[in-house]
């Protein structure tokens, strides 16, 4: 493969991966009824999924990786030591943890 087949397989794959996320924060958040007896259409509670986790807190600071980088014991102790750096609960970061590994 010459450099520039390379360049084009790695454009491909950056462009793929880009889609796959847009895709699923697209469809990744769900929504919870609160209490329907109040009446309150404002107690609906939005869970995000691990790509809108990962989309908010690391891809700001991070390209988005090959899934395929690492593995998923490798995703787990990357997630975990960024947890601390970016501020995010256990919950939110085994979400992206999941995403992550789910991608490889």
């Amino acid at each position: 493969m010459n450099i520039r087949q390379n360049g084009i397989s790695k454009l491909v794959l950056t462009l793929g991966v880009t889609a796959v996320i847009f895709i699923v924060l697209s469809c990744g958040t769900t929504k919870q009824a609160g209490n329907d007896d109040l009446g309150d259409l404002g107690s609906f509670k939005v869970e995000k999924s691990g790509a809108v986790l990962w989309g908010e807190n690391c891809g700001r600071c991070h390209n988005a990786p090959d899934p395929t980088a690492f593995s998923d014991i490798q995703w787990k102790t990357l997630g975990k030591h960024m947890r601390i750096r970016a501020g995010l609960t256990a919950d939110e970061t085994d979400k992206i943890i999941a995403f992550l590994q789910q991608s490889n």
